[in-house]
């Protein structure tokens, strides 16, 4: 579960706490009502400061796309391939550039790759690289 969504309930109950306070009188003093509004608030703030940065997607929007025909410079072979081992999950442009220089330009290459050869060069665990070659021969077997 994603941290701001708890922050977003913690707020939610704290004004809620607050508004029946006020309703029911519990409290003599309006103090109580006014810490608990502002710790609401401070819940709220940061569960905003916790929202997840939206994903980076590959392809360009319709709106993008039909805007800029006219001027997109061509593709080159080396972001299509980036691309493409994209699609594995857990594979990032990063990996992927890293993947390239060992040879690997294809979902196919790394279906085919050793998982204790990839680990031992890319310094990562076997088990994150026998999910990666696991995904891709997924994919591989889809297309």
């Amino acid at each position: 579960m994603r941290i701001d969504y708890v922050l977003y309930v913690l707020a939610l109950v704290c004004f809620i706490a607050a508004g029946s306070i006020t309703l029911y009188q519990i409290a003599e003093t309006q103090l109580w009502v006014v810490a608990i509004a502002i710790l609401g608030f401070i819940f709220l703030g940061i569960g905003y400061l916790q929202k997840p940065v939206g994903t980076i997607t590959t392809e360009p929007s319709p709106e993008i796309a039909t805007s800029t025909t006219s001027t997109a410079e061509p593709v080159t072979v080396a972001e299509e391939t980036v691309s493409e081992l994209t699609q594995v999950k857990g594979i990032g442009a990063k990996r992927a550039e890293q993947l390239q220089k060992l040879g690997i330009k294809t979902i196919s290459d790394l279906a085919n790759a050793s998982a204790r050869d990839l680990a031992d060069k890319l310094d990562v665990s076997p088990k994150i690289t026998r999910r990666w070659i696991t995904n891709a021969k997924e994919l591989s077997e889809k297309s």
